[in-house]
């Protein structure tokens, strides 16, 4: 936004800070709790920063639409009404994420298992930030919003001055409004217009309907085939890169010896006289005889 009263950017940094405190505090618990860091667990954050900023703008739109709802209640009344429409979404948002890397803790490979520990800690973690911290800075930026302060100093802004005299890069950066007026809540969103207004009639009308009933049966029957044809086990190529000399091992391997089965060691785990040369015939014989 123009407007230097009604400016965000410290709320969404906030909301990123948020991801970040949960990335810090599951890895800090995990690493406490002895469970081993492996390299894949270095993607985590990612995952984490992606939901933690898709709940950060569902509490940033819930809020906005409870403020142009109610614009003279309380602090208190509005943050009640923010969590009422938002956090079922986040709840439910987070238990399948939770859920899903739950479950892949079951698999065999400690790496996986390690991986989906420090995952799904870290979106409990992301919950808890959310609806705690997060929802406290809400707080925080209406009442400086309320006080008609800067979003970068928080200093009072000028409201009162005359603005007809002034630049409009100074009214919009020292007096909140490069329209000459204090600055006042937006109205509705264009993006919530269009859904409200176009997308919804669309989508409801009943041939509309029965079109997207067919796509989903094409899509759902798609998914039945694709998942009849997916074979169990990994390409050790598809982790190489493509320039690598990996690559080309593999085909050789694969096109010259794929054809006489796994390979088969024999150790000898006792100390033996090599020295003997009737030591040095049984080991040959046994080898023949195994082979």
């Amino acid at each position: 936004r123009l407007s230097c009263i009604r400016n965000n950017i410290w709320l969404a940094s906030c909301g990123v800070l948020s991801s970040g405190l949960a990335v810090l505090s599951s890895f800090g618990l995990m690493l406490f709790c002895g469970v081993p860091f492996v390299v894949t667990v270095a993607n985590a954050p990612f995952l984490i920063l992606g939901v933690g900023v898709d709940d950060m703008f569902i509490m940033i739109a819930s809020w906005e639409q409870s403020s142009r709802k109610k614009e003279k209640s309380s602090v208190k009344s509005l943050l009640a009404e923010t969590y009422a429409e938002a956090a079922l979404s986040v709840t439910i948002t987070t238990l399948t994420d939770v859920l899903a890397f739950f479950i892949g803790t079951w698999t065999a490979f400690p790496s996986v298992r390690s991986f989906c520990l420090y995952t799904s800690t870290a979106f409990v973690f992301c919950y808890v930030y959310t609806m705690t911290f997060f929802g406290a800075v809400l707080v925080l930026n209406h009442k400086r919003e309320q006080g008609n302060r800067h979003w970068l100093t928080c200093m009072r802004v000028g409201v009162g001055e005359d603005q007809a005299e002034n630049s409009c890069l100074y009214n919009a950066c020292c007096i909140g409004s490069c329209s000459r007026q204090p600055s006042q809540p937006e109205d509705e969103h264009p993006m919530s217009i269009f859904f409200k207004k176009y997308y919804g009639p669309f989508v409801t009308n009943k041939w509309i309907k029965l079109l997207m009933v067919l796509l989903y049966g094409a899509y759902l029957g798609g998914s039945v085939y694709g998942c009849t044809q997916i074979r169990e086990g990994i390409d050790l190529r598809n982790l190489a890169n493509d320039d690598s000399y990996i690559i080309p091992y593999y085909d050789d391997d694969e096109k010259y010896f794929s054809t006489y089965g796994p390979r088969v060691m024999v150790v000898i785990t006792e100390s033996v006289d090599y020295w003997n040369e009737t030591v040095r015939l049984g080991i040959e014989s046994c080898a023949q005889n195994l082979e």
